[in-house]
């Protein structure tokens, strides 16, 4: 009997030791299954974002003046020294009428002119000395300033015998030959212009109605790709075509490196502010997808995670992304490992090395 409680003694003596071990044992290996479960993660604050964005849009080039001319006047052309694709300077002559009947209505008119012009001064003299009645001067007066139209009005009709260049350009198409007699106001010629360009593209409603928010206009042409060339606005039309889209009128400055002609393709980028939208800029590496929608991992402040869906706006070459639902400024993001991350998981941020403790060694 003594024997049994000395073994039981001894026993007791061996066991108490490695209980005490297995207990630490337990402890440590739980506070180290629980530590384990608390992820280092590297995390973002949500900034707002001021964004331009940009809309294309197929365009063509065409001539800044693309028009008809035409005399003022009638009669048989009597000069017409132009040809289809001649290049024409401003004030080049292009046509003449035959001025002959022209030259001597305007002589006629002339005789006419001087000899009422000879009395009209007469009577305003004799006037002036009180020596002629009133009503006798007031009809000088008036019979002088109807021959002094009429002979301006002369003057006019033999200048206008002679048609020239608006502006520097090409003559696109001649509608009459040498000889053939043509009516006032009836086109002769359609000239193109040569240094200034045009550019024309439609634009659906949705973007018609933000056009106070376009910033600036550009474009790529098909025939220099690499090239960008920068659009001024001239004119959105307020009335749509049978398409449901608004002509969009932009000017092409002078190009004299590049060879441009109308009937040029071109992609047209109109650029516009965001507006009254909400926009906020995160990092693309934070965003993951989930049954196709969008989401990011927001940090609560009790540390733990939670998805949000959010509606991505726009993906920048920066690499930043911009979202326009789902986020608020200030909130906290988890920006990288997001594909491992879990509902509700508690999660620690890691904080940035500093540049003068590296490796966190002070």
């Amino acid at each position: 009997m003594h024997n049994d409680k000395n073994d039981n003694m001894r026993m007791n003596r061996i066991l108490m030791p490695l209980m005490v071990a297995a207990l630490l044992l337990q402890a440590c290996a739980s506070k180290q299954q629980k530590h384990e479960d608390i992820q280092l993660v590297k995390t973002d604050i949500v900034k707002p974002h001021v964004a331009v964005f940009p809309i294309h849009y197929p365009g063509k080039i065409k001539a800044a003046n693309d028009i008809n001319i035409a005399f003022r006047v009638a009669g048989p052309i009597h000069y017409f020294p132009v040809e289809e694709g001649q290049f024409v300077k401003k004030g080049q002559l292009i046509a003449q009428i035959d001025p002959r009947d022209y030259e001597l209505q305007l002589a006629a008119t002339k005789a006419e002119y001087d000899q009422i012009k000879k009395e009209a001064e007469r009577v305003i003299e004799l006037h002036k000395r009180n020596s002629v009645a009133t009503n006798d001067y007031d009809k000088a007066v008036a019979g002088l300033n109807r021959i002094t139209v009429k002979y301006k009005s002369h003057q006019n009709a033999l200048n206008d015998t002679k048609l020239v260049a608006p502006f520097d350009g090409y003559i696109q198409k001649k509608y009459f030959d040498n000889h053939e007699t043509v009516s006032a106001g009836l086109p002769i010629v359609s000239i193109i212009s040569a240094n200034s360009f045009e550019i024309e593209t439609d634009i659906p409603a949705a973007d018609y109605v933000r056009q106070e928010q376009f910033t600036n206009f550009s474009c790529h042409l098909d025939v220099y790709p690499d090239q960008v060339f920068t659009l001024e606005l001239l004119e959105i039309t307020k009335k749509s075509n049978l398409n449901q889209l608004y002509k969009v009128r932009l000017r092409l400055d002078n190009q004299p490196d590049y060879k441009l002609a109308a009937g040029m393709s071109a992609n047209v980028t109109i650029q516009y502010a965001a507006g009254n939208e909400t926009l906020v800029g995160i990092p693309l590496s934070a965003v993951f997808e989930t049954n196709n929608q969008s989401k990011v991992w927001i940090m609560n402040g009790n540390h733990t995670l939670e998805a949000r869906a959010v509606q991505v706006r726009d993906i920048l070459k920066n690499g930043q992304v911009v979202i326009s639902s789902g986020l608020k400024k200030n909130e906290i993001i988890v920006t990288a490992g997001v594909h491992t991350l879990k509902e509700g998981q508690k999660v620690k941020e890691l904080k940035p090395v500093s540049k003068t403790n590296v490796g966190g060694l002070l």
